[in-house]
């Protein structure tokens, strides 16, 4: 009885905060990460990212390129037309922005 005891108490001994940080990192890791190209920087903290997915068609079997627009969210205003970045998932910031900028991977020349 001892030794269960014992091991139980051992493997119970890591603090919350831990716990806390690998639930919230978990989670994190399941946000949806898109690579696109700024199509417009006009707005305010918000660039529309052009993201295009190469989807084959279900009946034809040929590879159909598929856009999409997304609204994201640009904090410091650094992303400019043309460049390319890396997007992530994120909570409604509007009624359109579910994205935010996580980083530019190249700027545009």
């Amino acid at each position: 009885m001892s030794e269960t005891e014992t091991t139980v108490a051992e493997t119970t001994e890591t603090p919350a905060t831990d716990a806390a940080a690998e639930v919230e990192s978990a989670a994190r890791n399941r946000r949806k990460v898109r690579e696109g190209t700024v199509t417009s920087a006009s707005m305010d903290k918000t660039i529309v990212v052009t993201v295009t997915d190469r989807v084959r068609h279900a009946k034809y079997n040929k590879f159909v390129l598929r856009t999409t627009k997304l609204y994201t969210h640009d904090e410091s205003n650094e992303a400019g037309l043309g460049d390319k970045v890396r997007v992530m998932e994120t909570r409604p910031l509007s009624k359109n922005k579910r994205w935010r900028l996580v980083e530019i991977i190249e700027r545009a020349r």
